[in-house]
């Protein structure tokens, strides 16, 4: 029988292979929203979610740290996570560089079908099916990103701790939207130890709705104002290519 690191190690090489042969386009940043969308998240918290990530992106403040970057935009995807097997590429890669493709993205986010789909936190699957995404899209990044925001710890599927490492190691950073309930009053500590990793990872803590949106705003100008670029350890290694 195969050990769990070598089944994750596994499935994370079989989802990465490109999907295309073209050049991909360069950005500055590849960011990928995982949001948890479980038995644990309402209907209006879904909302909430959805929204607060459609409002942030189209923020003057985001758009200023967008336009601010050498190539001058990003490339985004929303992916949405429940049960095993449940995770989902709601909405995918799309380039934002100004106010007209944020606000497209965010009405993508507002319009994408309701997800039905019980039976724990499948956290890891969904950081895989990002990653994957994020080796197969037609986007190359100078940094690459997983945004993984939820209620709950990783409940069933791979080892979490196994997961990050791996995903880590292909050089994309985890970093973490913890939002608050009193079952699980150290899920920051815990998303710390477990689930966020990479040079400058960071987890940022929502105490309840109404500062949920505030949380998703000053996280994502915090992750596209970060200018440290694979470029830069790349070139000490004589490697031109960011991937």
């Amino acid at each position: 029988m195969r050990s769990l690191p070598l089944l994750v190690a596994a499935a994370f090489a079989g989802l990465t292979a490109p999907v295309s042969a073209q050049r991909p386009q360069p950005v500055d940043l590849e960011l990928a929203f995982v949001v948890d969308a479980s038995g644990s998240i309402d209907e209006d918290e879904t909302r909430l979610q959805r929204q607060g990530y459609a409002d942030a992106l189209a923020n003057p403040r985001v758009l200023k740290a967008i336009g601010g970057g050498f190539l001058r935009s990003i490339a985004v995807a929303y992916v949405e996570f429940a049960g095993p097997d449940c995770g989902r590429i709601s909405v995918n890669w799309m380039r934002v560089s100004d106010a007209a493709s944020a606000a497209a993205f965010g009405e993508r986010i507002l319009a994408a079908k309701p997800m039905f789909c019980p039976g724990g936190n499948a956290i890891a699957d969904a950081v895989l099916l990002a990653a994957a995404s994020i080796n197969a899209n037609a986007f190359e990044g100078t940094r690459r990103v997983i945004d993984v925001s939820g209620d709950g710890p990783n409940t069933i599927g791979p080892d979490m701790a196994t997961t990050r490492d791996a995903v880590v190691a292909d050089g994309i950073v985890v970093n973490g939207l913890v939002i608050h309930r009193p079952s699980y009053p150290d899920l920051d500590a815990y998303y710390r130890a477990v689930i966020t990793g990479g040079p400058g990872s960071f987890v940022i803590k929502a105490e309840n709705r109404a500062s949920f949106g505030d949380a998703i705003l000053r996280k994502m100008i915090r992750e596209i104002v970060d200018r440290r670029s694979r470029y830069r350890r790349l070139a000490s290694e004589g490697n031109a290519s960011p991937r």
